[in-house]
C-alpha cells in the first residue's frame, strides 16, 4: 500500500481564512482602518489598479474587488513603517545581507535618495540633483550596449513607455522586463501560430463558455479574483473546469467566497474542477497530445461510422495550415509513450477530451506551469492545436488564456519595453523624436546575467523589482554584481539586489501606483494592461510615505535629461507635469492599439486591444493559423533519465507571496507554518530514497558543467504529488536552475522542472 501524505492542505480558498488573513495583513501593517477604507477603491474603476497581479478590472465591480493577496500586496505598500536614512546608518549592506527577503522589505518604506558608501558599506542620503547628475555622467561614459535597463511588471505605460525611450536615445536595446522570466513562452509561441503575442479571452467571455481547462496555473494565490468568474460559470451553467497540474491547489478544488453570506455564515463551497488531473512534472505536451489524439481519432471514427464530425473541418479548412502533418503526427502518437511521459491514464485523458468535445465554446486557461520549461514554447503551441481542432479561436466564449502575473507586465511589452527591435515601430519614433533608434537586438533577461558573468554588461538600471533574486544561478551571480561599475535602483522598498550592489550604487526611493501623484498640473493618474489585453486608468489614493520620494515619470525623466541631454525632440519635464502629454505620445507612436487613450482608459471594463485572431484574422506566415507538430512528448527531454534517485523539481510561489515579495512565512493552502525550507515529495518516493518526516536535507542539481548548485536545510514533507517529482519554493531554490536551463527559443528559465539529486544532511 503507498503511504499517504502528511502535510494537508486545504480543500478550499476563500472564505473566514482568507477575512482573517486581510485583516492581519492590515493591522500588521498598522494601516487597519486606512487600508480598508483604501480597499474600496482597489480595481474600481476610478480607482486604483492592484499592485500584484494583472487579471481584469471589470465593469461592474464587485463591493469589494480585491483578492487577499491583493489586499495583502496593498497593505504592504501603504505600510506606515518606513526605512529612513538613519536605518541605513545603522547597518553595513554586508549585515542586512544576512536578512531575510520577508525581513528586508518588511522594514518599511523607502524615505530618501540614497547612495552606497564603499568607505563605511552603507547607504547614505544624496539629493535627487546629485543623484541624476553622476548617474547621467557615469553612463555618458560607457558604451549604450554595456548597460541594461531592467524593467518590473509594475512599472505603468506612461513610465514603460519613457523608459525605453529613454534607453532608445542613449542606444540601446537592452530592454529586458521580468516576462523574460515568465510568459515570453507564450510571447514566442502564440505569434506563430495564430499570429499575436498574447491571450484573445476577455471577461465577457467567461459568460458564453461552455468547457475551461486549466494547465499550470495555481488560480487561488496567482490571480484569486478569477475565481469569481470561475464560480459564476460553474453555479450559473454548470460550466465543466478541467484541471492539468501536478499538485491538487485548492484555489481550482473549490471556493467559499467570502462576498457571499450564504457561503460564509453555512461554510457552503463551490466545486470549481469537475475533472483533475495530477499530470506529472513535464507532462504537459504529452496530455495535450493524448486530448488531440483522441478527438481526431474519434473524429475519423465519426465520419467512417457517417456520424457528426467531433472537428471543426469548416473553420480548418478556411482558417488554418499544416493540419494534416499535425494530425497524422496525433494518430502516430503511442498512447504508452502517452501515459508514460504524462503520468495519466488514457482512460483520464479521454474522458477530458470527451467533456471538451461536448462543448460549442472552449477556453484553454493557462500559467508559468506551462511556460517555464526547455519546451515552454512547445507547451504553448499544443494549447493553439487544441483549440484550433475544434474552432475555438476567434468566437464567443472561446480563446486562448495566458494568465501574466505581474500587473502591467503585458503593457510594457506592448509601448515598448524589448530587447527585440523588430517589435518596435523605429520609423514612427524617429518622425516623432527625431533620432534613429538602434537596430542591434538587445540583450533579454538570461543575455543580460551572461553579460554581467563575462564582463560585457557594466552598469544595471532596475526600474523595479529584485532581479538579482528572481534571475536563476545565484551562486554564480550573486558575486558577479561587485563587477558592475554602476547599479541603480528604482524601488519602494529594500530587497537583496540592492545589498548586491556595483562599485558606484544609487537607491532611489519612488511612489508606489497607491500613492497620490501630485506633479504641476495637478493629480496625475497612469494606465496599464490587464491579462485580458484591456487598458484601465488607475489614480492614486494614499498619502506618500515621505515629501522626499519621486514618481517614476520623474525619475526616468531626471536620469534621461542627465544622460541624453537634448538628443532627440523629447520634453521630459513637460511630460512629468502632465501624464496625459506620455499618453498622447503613446497614441501617436502606436495609433491602431492606443486611439483616444486619454479618454477610453476610463471606461468601465477599461478598452480591449484590437486582436487579429479574435476577428479570425491571422497575422502569420502563411496568413492561417497555424498547426505546428512537436518534437517531443516531453517537456523537458534533456533531463537525465530517472533512474531512482533524479527527481524533477518545480518551484513555486506560497499562499502569503507574490512574486519575490514575502509577506509572510506561513501557506496555508498548502498546511506548510512558519518555515519556506520545505521540499515536498510523493510519499513512496520518501521511502525508496530513505527518506523520514522532517529529515534536513541538500538539494543538489544534476548538471555537468562544472559548477555546483545546491541549497541545503530542506526539510522533506510529504505530499499529494506525482511519483519522481517534487516541489519547493520559488525564489529560495532559483540557486538550482543553471542560466542555460532555460526554455528554447524564448529563454525562460526551466523553473519548473529542475533535475535534482537529495542527500541528508549531516
Amino acid at each position: 500500500m503507498s503511504a499517504q501524505p502528511k502535510t494537508t492542505p486545504s480543500n478550499a480558498v476563500g472564505g473566514w481564512g482568507s477575512a482573517k488573513a486581510v485583516a492581519g495583513s492590515l493591522a500588521k501593517e498598522h494601516v487597519l482602518l486606512h487600508g480598508s477604507a483604501l480597499l474600496t477603491h482597489q480595481n474600481k474603476p476610478d480607482g486604483y489598479m492592484c499592485v500584484s497581479c494583472s487579471w481584469a478590472k471589470p465593469a461592474h465591480p464587485h463591493p469589494l474587488e480585491f483578492c487577499e493577496n491583493g489586499a495583502k500586496a496593498t497593505a504592504w505598500d501603504v505600510t506606515t513603517k518606513t526605512a529612513p536614512p538613519n536605518f541605513f546608518a545603522a547597518h553595513t549592506c554586508t549585515q542586512l545581507l544576512d536578512w531575510s527577503d520577508h525581513d528586508l522589505e518588511k522594514i518599511g518604506r523607502l524615505t530618501a535618495p540614497m547612495r552606497w558608501n564603499p568607505a563605511t558599506d552603507k547607504y547614505e542620503e544624496t539629493s535627487w540633483q546629485e543623484a541624476f547628475e553622476d548617474i547621467g555622467a557615469r553612463l555618458r561614459r560607457l558604451q549604450p550596449d554595456s548597460v541594461v535597463f531592467y524593467t518590473s511588471g509594475r512599472a505603468s505605460l506612461e513610465t514603460s513607455y519613457m523608459y525605453a525611450l529613454f534607453a532608445r536615445l542613449y542606444g540601446t536595446n537592452n530592454l529586458p522586463d521580468s516576462s523574460n522570466m515568465c510568459h515570453e513562452s507564450t510571447s514566442v509561441g502564440l505569434p506563430k501560430t495564430i499570429g499575436v503575442p498574447v491571450g484573445t479571452v476577455t471577461l465577457e467571455d467567461f459568460q458564453h463558455t461552455d468547457c475551461m481547462l486549466f494547465f499550470g496555473h495555481n488560480t487561488g494565490t496567482n490571480a484569486p479574483r478569477m475565481l469569481h468568474q470561475l464560480q459564476d460559470a460553474r453555479e450559473q451553467r454548470d460550466v465543466p473546469i478541467i484541471t492539468f497540474n501536478p499538485l491538487r491547489e485548492p484555489g481550482l478544488v473549490a471556493f467559499r467566497n467570502p462576498q457571499a453570506p450564504a457561503d460564509m455564515l453555512t461554510g457552503r463551497k463551490t466545486v470549481i474542477s469537475t475533472q483533475y488531473h495530477q499530470v506529472k512534472v513535464g507532462g504537459d505536451t504529452a496530455a495535450l497530445t493524448g486530448l488531440c489524439k483522441y478527438l481526431i481519432e474519434e473524429d475519423d471514427r465519426a465520419r467512417a461510422q457517417g456520424g457528426p464530425a467531433v472537428l471543426d473541418h469548416a473553420f480548418i479548412a478556411e482558417h488554418t495550415h499544416g493540419y494534416e502533418a499535425f494530425a497524422q503526427a496525433m494518430r502516430g502518437a503511442s498512447w504508452d509513450q502517452i501515459e508514460r511521459h504524462a503520468g495519466l491514464s488514457r482512460a483520464a485523458l479521454e474522458s477530458a477530451g470527451r467533456a471538451y468535445a461536448q462543448a460549442k465554446a472552449a477556453m484553454v486557461l493557462y500559467g508559468m506551469g506551462l511556460t517555464q520549461h526547455r519546451n515552454g514554447v512547445q507547451n504553448v503551441q499544443m494549447i493553439t492545436n487544441l483549440l484550433l481542432l475544434r474552432g475555438n479561436i476567434g468566437k464567443p466564449g472561446a480563446g486562448v488564456c495566458p494568465i501574466r502575473g505581474h500587473s502591467n507586465v503585458q503593457g510594457q511589452r506592448t509601448v515598448g519595453i524589448t530587447e527585440k527591435p523588430d517589435k518596435v515601430p523605429a520609423e514612427k519614433l524617429k518622425s516623432l523624436y527625431h533620432f534613429d533608434p538602434p537596430s542591434k537586438k538587445g540583450m533579454n533577461t538570461i543575455e543580460a546575467c551572461e553579460g554581467i558573468l563575462d564582463g560585457r554588461v557594466k552598469a544595471f538600471i532596475g526600474l523595479g523589482g529584485n532581479f538579482a533574486r528572481a534571475t536563476p544561478d545565484h551562486t554564480r551571480m550573486e558575486p558577479a554584481w561587485s563587477t558592475l561599475d554602476l547599479t541603480v535602483a528604482v524601488a519602494t522598498k529594500l530587497n537583496r539586489s540592492h545589498l548586491l550592489h556595483g562599485r558606484v550604487a544609487y537607491l532611489l526611493p519612488c511612489l508606489s501606483r497607491i500613492d497620490i501623484d501630485r506633479q504641476a498640473t495637478g493629480d496625475q493618474a497612469v494606465s496599464m494592461e490587464d491579462s485580458t489585453g484591456c487598458f484601465h486608468g488607475s489614480r492614486g489614493r494614499n498619502e506618500p510615505p515621505s515629501d522626499r520620494l519621486l514618481s517614476e515619470p520623474a525619475i526616468v525623466a531626471g536620469i534621461a535629461k542627465a544622460t541624453v541631454g537634448d538628443r532627440g525632440t523629447v520634453d521630459w519635464d513637460g511630460w512629468v507635469a502632465d501624464y496625459g502629454r506620455v499618453r498622447d505620445a503613446i497614441e501617436a507612436t502606436y495609433p491602431e492599439i492606443f486611439k483616444d487613450l486619454n479618454t477610453r482608459m476610463w471606461n468601465p471594463g477599461g478598452f480591449h486591444r484590437p486582436l487579429g485572431a479574435c476577428e479570425r484574422k491571422w497575422n502569420t506566415e502563411t496568413g492561417k493559423a497555424n498547426f505546428i507538430v512537436p518534437e517531443t512528448y516531453d517537456e523537458d527531454a534533456d533531463m537525465p533519465e530517472h533512474d531512482g534517485r533524479v527527481l524533477r523539481l518545480m518551484t513555486t510561489r506560497g499562499d502569503n507571496q507574490f512574486n519575490t515579495t514575502i509577506y509572510a512565512l506561513d501557506d496555508r493552502f498548502r498546511g506548510i507554518k512558519g518555515t519556506r525550507k520545505v521540499i515536498m515529495l510523493n510519499p513512496d518516493d520518501m521511502v525508496r530514497l530513505g527518506l523520514r518526516e522532517n529529515d534536513k536535507v541538500i538539494a543538489s542539481t544534476v548538471a555537468h558543467d562544472g559548477h555546483e548548485r545546491e541549497v541545503a536545510g530542506l526539510e522533506v514533507r510529504s505530499f499529494d504529488i506525482p511519483a519522481g517529482c517534487a516541489w519547493s519554493y520559488y525564489p529560495e531554490c532559483n540557486p538550482l536552475i543553471p542560466l542555460w536551463h532555460h526554455a528554447k527559443e524564448s529563454k525562460v528559465p526551466a523553473a519548473k522542472s529542475i533535475p535534482i539529486t537529495l542527500r541528508k544532511q549531516a
